[in-house]
């Protein structure tokens, strides 16, 4: 691979995991405005280390592990503040998280499908809602609807996806 598609290919990376990744550190510091730091800090350290970057091999548990170690860093450097977790227990809770990222990219994967698997009508409610999050009331008025009607169809059709999603899930092994 040419280096500018190197490049390229790792920015486009760290663009579509950069919300992620600042989870991932936010859950570990519990601060945003230290989460802000720790990930700019996290981010210059992945593009110094682009030559280590293997594009054959998942982008998101590399990054997890620089941000692991961007995060117990940060927390070394403020060892004096009180309120922040100790090194030892952000350790820990590292290894649990980058677990869950990996059951999520699951149940993410799981519900695309199901909401392929949706009627056009409820697809569009879904769509409207949360996707472009629109109120509740204006996606009434767009469907000539009731609120209430809207709240109901859509709580029947969360409970769908929740069903389909766990029945995608069990056959793929991972409930």
């Amino acid at each position: 691979m040419a280096p500018s598609e190197k490049s390229e290919r790792f920015v486009s990376l760290l663009t579509e995991h950069q919300n992620r990744i600042y989870g991932y550190v936010y859950s570990l510091l519990g601060d945003h405005s230290r989460a802000s730091d720790v990930v700019q800090e996290v981010n210059l350290t992945l593009w110094r280390k682009i030559d280590e970057f293997e594009d054959d091999r998942p982008f998101l548990p590399w990054a997890f592990g620089v941000a692991r170690f961007q995060v117990l860093a940060h927390l070394r450097d403020r060892k004096r503040d009180r309120l922040l977790l100790d090194a030892e227990l952000a350790e820990s809770l590292s290894g649990q998280l980058e677990k869950s990222a990996t059951q999520i990219d699951s149940v993410r994967v799981a519900l695309r499908g199901c909401l392929q698997e949706l009627s056009p009508s409820n697809r569009q409610l879904i769509e409207e809602r949360y996707f472009k999050a629109l109120p509740v009331e204006q996606v009434a008025q767009t469907s000539d609807r009731t609120v209430g009607a809207i709240k109901v169809a859509l709580l029947r059709i969360r409970r769908q996806l929740a069903q389909c999603v766990q029945k995608r899930s069990a056959m793929e092994g991972l409930a």
